[in-house]
């Protein structure tokens, strides 16, 4: 598990470099955004890696992994939206903004080391599109858990779904760094 470790820390390195060179340019501007309009970024994201997977022809010259990272860092905003609630105007600097990504990461790095514990690195045989179909699946969840006000009777709430579209999106990373699993 420790190459697990290690490669997690270099994807999310690259993602936390792009979420502080975006906070760079525009500041903390999603701060603004609603839990809905977050999950329905993600939402489209996912749904392009899946369109990429199923279709011959690519229009847009960017690839899945960028879309990765984008569910990576629009879920990790979305677990700080969870926590310090939605503001009328942005209102973090670049430095509290990369402490709170980095302490949901921790978080979220600490339960997929202890559910890849248990399962025992299973991803490592999963391909990426079914990854992505995780992904959209924990998405449709929590369009529902929205729905019901966020709500539920026995399920994980919203901030679970989240963790786990980003360790799902690191693995779909990894994989396809190595060129494995497609």
């Amino acid at each position: 598990m420790g190459k697990t470790a290690k490669q997690y820390d270099q994807v999310i390195t690259a993602c936390r470099q792009l979420f502080s060179d975006k906070m760079k340019d525009y500041g903390s501007a999603w701060r603004i955004l609603r839990l809905p309009s977050l999950t329905d970024q993600i939402f489209i994201k996912a749904q392009r890696i899946r369109g990429l997977q199923q279709n011959q022809e690519q229009k847009v010259d960017e690839g899945a992994q960028s879309e990765f990272i984008g569910i990576i860092n629009y879920s990790v905003m979305a677990l700080i939206q969870l926590k310090m609630g939605v503001v009328e105007q942005p209102d973090l600097d670049l430095e509290a903004a990369v402490a709170m990504y980095d302490q949901e990461v921790t978080l979220t790095k600490g339960l997929m080391m202890d559910k890849n514990h248990d399962y025992g690195e299973a991803w490592r045989d999963m391909r990426v599109s079914s990854l992505t179909d995780l992904i959209l699946q924990k998405l449709l969840r929590v369009k529902q858990i929205e729905d019901n006000q966020g709500k539920t009777l026995v399920s994980e709430g919203i901030d679970a779904n989240y963790q786990d579209m980003i360790n799902y999106s690191v693995f779909a990373l990894i994989h396809l760094d190595q060129g494995t699993n497609q």
